[in-house]
């Protein structure tokens, strides 16, 4: 598995990395390989609020539908709107296709190393 150490994870398998005031958020490797290929994506919409630990969009594979949960609390500033054409994308490179771009973060989930996410992971 794949899991850049430049980035932060969560135990619900999201990433996240943070640039000048702005957090990408996407799923990870370990969560797509786990879901297999997706097919659809239910993303946000800019401007919308997310909140730590609450669900804001829902990722369709062939096995199932699972709930993606916010790493952190604050507004929509981009939706990566590529998705809804190419969900397959994510299954391709999961720290390309990134889901939202978050502003105004004002809390954070308790964030794992890449290290740390991989014994998370060898756990599970």
């Amino acid at each position: 598995m794949n899991h850049p150490s430049e980035l932060k994870y969560t135990t619900s398998h999201e990433w996240i990395k943070e640039e000048n005031g702005i957090v990408t958020v996407g799923i990870t490797d370990f969560a797509q390989d786990s879901l297999g290929d997706i097919v659809f994506v239910n993303l946000p919409e800019e401007g919308d609020d997310v909140e730590v630990g609450e669900s804001f969009a829902d990722v369709e594979s062939v096995k199932a539908v699972s709930d993606i949960f916010s790493p952190v609390t604050g507004k929509v500033a981009e939706v990566n709107e590529e998705l809804a054409d190419a969900p397959e994308k994510i299954n391709e490179d999961p720290y390309a296709a990134w889901l939202i771009k978050v502003s105004d973060v004002t809390a954070y989930e308790e964030l794992l190393s890449a290290e740390e996410y991989e014994k998370a992971c060898e756990e599970e």
